[in-house]
């Protein structure tokens, strides 16, 4: 058995009296068993009865790194040059990792930021190929929208006041269409102005004629009136308004939406079903996009299982399942996921061949022996701009920029924790911005929710907690939302159990992640809220982006 060093161990054990916290309030309200005790070694680090909050890498030992210290916490803290290896273990000091974990705001920007300052990419795209996209240039109306004088509803066009002659307009037109298959209107057939009718015709004052919904407004036409508000005298052939018409009643005016030139939207705007839409009314064949960034994700741990139960020290790989649909919602397109073991090898050469706009790695990005991400990023001379985030879960976290073979510039590489909550942690906190940026979409607004029950948090570092949206009464007997006794009906968040690092299941039944202050929130308390993708209101092709 391994001892600690006594840097080690002061770490260990600062890390452990919080997590231990954390994890006793959580039990002590759900009645789980206390917590283990305190490590005295390295080994003692790993109990089958390990607190929630303990994060492990993909090797499965643990993370033995704290929180850095308020006062090393400066903005560009976590732009650093690579850290003087260890002599022991080939990676950056572990004191080092402490002090360089960046704020989670910051590094959160700093992700944003690297993927709007990528080299910019478009591509034309016809409209039925464009949904999913983003526009790479403002969507500029090519015409006026409408372009004429519409009319809104189907009924009568009249000219001058009432009670109006009503005049028979024969065969106006074909029905849309209709071609030459004959199906289009008889001669001699009443049928009044016709939407598609190219030919305008003039109504003098006082006459009345029959128009359908988008259809061409005759010219000096001052008003449609509607079938059911319209008396036909059949036997006079008059009109009669059943209320008052008012000028310009029911006619939808040349340019009413837009002029031609108008911006409709601005670039780094989503391509929905409504923006195609909108875009071919606007008189467009194609669109200028960005195109979806291109993911490869590696799996990396000898001890993961892709099928069965876990057996005989294998566990069943979460991530590799989960990762690629999680970035397909965030409107990426993802290779299939490559597993690669412990293999430095294999990790190596993966790193230096990608094409792709950003790499993922799972697991490795901590200190154990077979924690091969850093060593590997520091031989083939990436940059490493996040290594390490105060934030909880996922503290290994990193963001760094490849070099590939023949370039100096390549993708970018978010590396995960191995634990799985943990890697979602990483996928908000670093992948979402940086792919919303590469993707050339605006900046999501964050927005605040009060959240229904009191969370505790770490004393130095953010903390994510699942969350579920609801909307109901919110107070209790104090009514701290509302009178007493009344509660709110205003939407809130619940904060949900099963939410430490390693754990999937209060995460599968969430509908976000609540951003957690250090320190904690108490009940009735508004906190920011990070939406999953599939909660998001952002439509993609394979699922929804924020």
């Amino acid at each position: 058995m391994r001892g600690l060093t006594p840097e080690e161990l002061r770490a260990a054990e600062e890390d452990w009296a919080v997590e231990q916290a954390l994890a006793l309030v959580g039990r002590q309200s759900s009645g789980e068993p206390h917590p283990a005790r305190r490590p005295q070694s390295a080994d003692q680090l790993h109990f089958a009865d390990q607190p929630h909050f303990m994060d492990f890498g993909s090797s499965g030992q643990p993370n033995a790194t704290g929180r850095p210290h308020p006062t090393e916490r400066s903005a560009s803290a976590f732009q650093f040059p690579p850290s003087p290896p260890d002599q022991s273990a080939g990676r950056p000091h572990r004191r080092d990792r402490r002090r360089q974990a960046a704020p989670w705001r910051e590094a959160r920007a700093l992700a944003a930021r690297s993927g709007r300052n990528a080299p910019a990419r478009v591509r034309r795209l016809p409209l039925d190929q464009a949904l999913g996209h983003v526009l790479a240039e403002p969507l500029v109306a090519l015409t006026d929208l409408p372009s004429f004088d519409t009319s809104a509803m189907d009924g009568w066009v009249v000219t001058g006041p009432g009670p109006w002659t009503i005049r028979e307009v024969e065969g106006a037109g074909k029905e849309k269409g209709s071609g030459d298959t004959g199906v289009g209107p008889r001669p001699g057939q009443v049928l009044g102005i016709l939407a598609g009718h190219s030919t305008p015709i003039t109504l003098p004052d006082g006459d009345a004629v029959r128009i359908a919904t988008g259809a061409r407004i005759p010219a000096d036409a001052n008003a449609v009136i509607r079938s059911e508000h319209a008396h036909v005298d059949e036997a006079k052939g008059l009109l009669h308004a059943k209320q008052r018409v008012l000028p310009g009643q029911d006619i939808r005016p040349r340019g009413q939406e837009c002029r031609s030139g108008d911006q409709l939207l601005p670039a780094g705007a989503l391509v929905t079903p409504a923006v195609l839409g909108l875009a071919a009314a606007a008189g467009y064949d194609e669109l200028v996009t960005v195109p979806r960034p291109r993911v490869d994700v590696l799996v990396l741990g000898d001890e993961l299982l892709t099928s069965g139960l876990p057996h005989d020290g294998l566990i069943r790989d979460a991530l590799g399942p989960m990762i690629g649909p999680w970035v397909r919602a965030l409107g990426a397109e993802v290779s299939a996921p490559q597993r690669l073991g412990d293999d430095v090898a294999a990790l190596r050469r993966a790193l230096t061949t990608s094409d792709a706009d950003l790499v993922i790695t799972t697991g490795g990005t901590a200190s154990g022996p077979v924690d091969h991400v850093h060593p590997v990023l520091a031989e083939i001379g990436a940059e490493l701009l996040v290594d390490g985030v105060a934030v909880r879960p996922g503290h290994p976290m990193l963001l760094a920029r490849l070099k590939t073979e023949g370039s100096d510039v390549g993708p970018y590489l978010v590396g995960l924790p191995g634990n799985p909550l943990a890697a979602v942690s990483g996928l908000l906190t670093l992948a979402e911005p940086l792919l919303r940026g590469l993707a050339g979409l605006v900046p999501e607004t964050a927005y605040r929710v009060v959240v229904r029950d009191e969370v505790h948090g770490h004393p130095h570092d953010t903390r994510l907690v699942p969350v579920v949206h609801r909307t109901g009464s919110t107070g209790d007997s104090a009514g701290y939302l509302g009178d007493a006794g009344t509660g709110s009906s205003a939407e809130h968040v619940i904060p949900l159990h099963y939410n430490g690092p390693a754990m999937l299941r209060g995460i599968a039944a969430a509908d976000g992640l609540a951003v957690v202050p250090p320190g904690g929130v108490r009940s009735g308390t508004e906190v920011e809220i990070l939406d999953l993708p599939w909660a998001s209101a952002t439509p993609w092709t394979e699922g929804c982006f924020t």
